[in-house]
């Protein structure tokens, strides 16, 4: 990079960031910030969360914590993680540590004052960059810098050592791929490809929780077909067998400026069968009512308008289904703006509506409200007085059904 300084940016004049700085030592050098906000800080794009590493041993940290009246969290105080929480936010602080032993899914750390130690230790250069929080100055110990200039995701060291220490770097270095990177990185992507069995062994959340970030990213689609290439995703989502539907719902999303959704990209990836997007719905540990989206996302609309699709089964999963439905796309258009704006009614009518016109309650008023809402429905809706005609000529059928009904029952009366 060009700069050799953090940016200004808003989340450095955080309100009460400056005094914990003071207290984790920054001002002698003690205390950096680290990762992702540094990185996106020099992409000039959003900072979602903020790290601070610290030579200061977890327990002092917690100690200066409390002695100056901040919130402290020991939540991860094993691995030297403690979250101090701010006014402005959460802030997480952790010590310098160098990995003592790993099994792929976790990892036993020593605490160190080696900076460089704890960058090693770190998956990619371009999450291993350093601040000074009162100067800005930046450190780089693997050239991060260069490769964030020339958007390359390149593992620290050897990447099947790295891939060994956490299986999970597999689906991050595709997820850091698709967000920042133009070209893999050879050597990676030749690992990750060797070791994709490695993410069998991982649990289904943390895979779920990569996956669904990767999905929203700017090279989702490319990214994705590369991984499909590359057989990375068959030994957990086998069912994931081409990125072509992947590809027509980002186009629409940028056509009709629709904000890109995980599980509404997700559900475009997998074979349309409700039962078996259900199925891995659950198999990711998505929640219920993700994977009651996904279902109703894969059953077929049949040929509802959109706005009676919205009625029936909510405007999110009318949406869905329209953007991603294969069929053409100037219907697509047109059901778009049948929603754009509106407000999805409720039938002016109530059960007790009928009765007063002569239904008896129970099994009659239920099966003649539902007549009346799917006409309502064909109808597309009409306003109150076009209900109530309807309801009246329900009614009459119904009453006049129950009298021919009981005329023609035989009688019960002594001969």
């Amino acid at each position: 990079m060009a700069t050799l300084t953090l940016p200004e940016t808003d989340w450095r004049h955080r309100p009460g960031l400056d005094a914990l700085n003071r207290v984790l030592g920054a001002e002698d050098g003690l205390s950096r910030f680290v990762g992702g906000a540094v990185r996106d800080a020099l992409l000039g794009t959003q900072v979602a969360d903020l790290d601070i590493a610290t030579s200061l041993p977890p327990e002092e940290v917690l100690a200066r914590l409390r002695a100056a009246g901040i919130r402290a969290v020991p939540t991860g105080i094993e691995h030297g993680t403690i979250t101090a929480v701010l006014e402005s936010g959460p802030v997480e602080v952790t010590t310098l540590r160098r990995d003592v032993s790993t099994d792929g899914r976790h990892a036993t750390v020593a605490f160190t004052d080696d900076w460089r130690e704890d960058a090693a230790r770190r998956d990619f250069t371009i999450n291993a960059l350093y601040a000074d929080p009162m100067t800005g100055a930046l450190f780089d110990y693997f050239g991060g810098l260069q490769d964030l200039e020339a958007r390359a995701v390149r593992f620290i060291g050897d990447p099947l050592q790295r891939i060994a220490e956490d299986h999970l770097r597999i689906l991050r270095f595709f997820r850091f791929l698709a967000r920042f990177g133009d070209t893999p990185d050879a050597a990676g992507l030749d690992a990750c490809t060797a070791r994709a069995r490695d993410l069998m062994a991982l649990s289904r959340e943390r895979i779920r929780d990569e996956l669904l970030k990767l999905l929203v990213a700017r090279d989702a689609v490319g990214v994705v077909a590369l991984m499909l290439a590359r057989g990375i995703l068959a030994p957990v989502v086998p069912e994931i067998t081409s990125a072509e539907a992947l590809g027509r719902l980002a186009a629409r999303e940028a056509e009709l400026g629709v904000a890109a959704d995980p599980i509404r990209r997700l559900a475009a990836l997998l074979p349309r069968d409700p039962a078996l997007g259900d199925q891995i719905g659950a198999r990711l540990k998505l929640s219920n009512a993700q994977r009651k989206r996904i279902v109703l996302a894969l059953t077929d609309g049949g040929t509802e308008s959109a706005r009676a699709l919205a009625y029936r089964i909510g405007r999110e999963g009318a949406e869905d289904r329209l953007l991603l439905a294969a069929g053409d796309e100037t219907l697509l258009g047109q059901g778009w703006r049948q929603l754009a704006g509106w407000d999805i009614p409720r039938l002016p009518l109530s059960g007790g509506a009928l009765v007063q016109r002569g239904l008896a309650k129970g099994p009659d008023v239920a099966r003649a409200l539902r007549a009346i809402e799917e006409q309502w429905i064909a109808e597309a809706f009409p306003d109150a007085a076009r209900v109530d005609a309807i309801a009246d000529a329900v009614v009459a059928q119904a009453l006049n059904a129950s009298i021919s009904a009981k005329a023609a029952s035989p009688g019960t009366g002594r001969e």
